[in-house]
């Protein structure tokens, strides 16, 4: 009865998982739409979802908790609880990124974009996608789909290698668009942050199932000498 007890608790922990990676999915995606709309409204959405992020990830920690406490998880078990915590608290990191953008489009308030947003929203979509795959991967303990969702952090790094360029280009040719050009600058280190975070994830899911810890290489061609 105490193992059907566990096996409850662990998959009521997988859900509430699966839905607070849709909150920070849809947190981030929305506050990328709402800067490309100039939407103050929008954006002040976005920050009030924090909040509630933030909420989860103690509720669900508190929940982490309580299931150590009580149900006398074996080797396995304390290795996927250790990885919940993780995941969780990455999970919220994640949030705040999104919180970042919309705290950046209240901050530049009635000043226009200094560029309209083509790969800005582009680095939001494929992070979204990366999270949404990679927290499937750990819920279902998928070491082989986890490995392979990092190499598609490059994507996102050569998009931002791309936005660093093109708003580089507007400062030279004019000095005084460095403030605007900052604030998209920073949008854009907050989605490249994001999708960082989730080989972190992508790395907790193989360690639950191999009981190894390591890095995984986003670039597997590339060998340190």
């Amino acid at each position: 009865m105490l193992r059907k007890n566990f096996e409850f608790e662990i998959q009521h922990l997988k859900d509430e998982i699966i839905l607070l990676g849709s909150l920070v999915e849809k947190n981030v995606i929305d506050a990328v739409d709402a800067l490309k709309k100039r939407d103050m409204a929008a954006s002040e959405r976005v920050i009030e979802l924090d909040q509630q992020i933030n909420n989860k990830r103690f509720e669900l920690e508190n929940q982490v908790m309580i299931v150590i406490a009580t149900q006398q998880p074996l080797a396995h078990d304390l290795r996927l609880l250790a990885s919940y915590f993780e995941v969780i608290s990455e999970l919220e990191r994640m949030g705040d990124y999104a919180k970042g953008i919309g705290v950046i489009n209240i901050r530049i308030g009635e000043q226009p974009l200094l560029k309209p947003l083509v790969d800005i929203p582009r680095m939001a979509e494929k992070g979204a996608s990366m999270l949404h795959r990679a927290l499937l991967a750990f819920v279902n303990e998928d070491a082989n789909t986890a490995r392979s969702i990092p190499q598609e952090d490059d994507d996102v790094d050569n998009l931002y290698i791309q936005v660093y360029r093109e708003l580089m280009t507007f400062v030279m040719e004019d000095p005084k668009n460095i403030e605007r050009a900052n604030w998209l600058l920073w949008v854009a280190h907050n989605l490249e942050r994001f999708s960082d975070r989730v080989t972190n994830i992508c790395e907790r899911t193989v360690f639950i199932v191999t009981g190894e810890l390591t890095e995984i290489d986003s670039d597997p061609d590339h060998k340190n000498h």
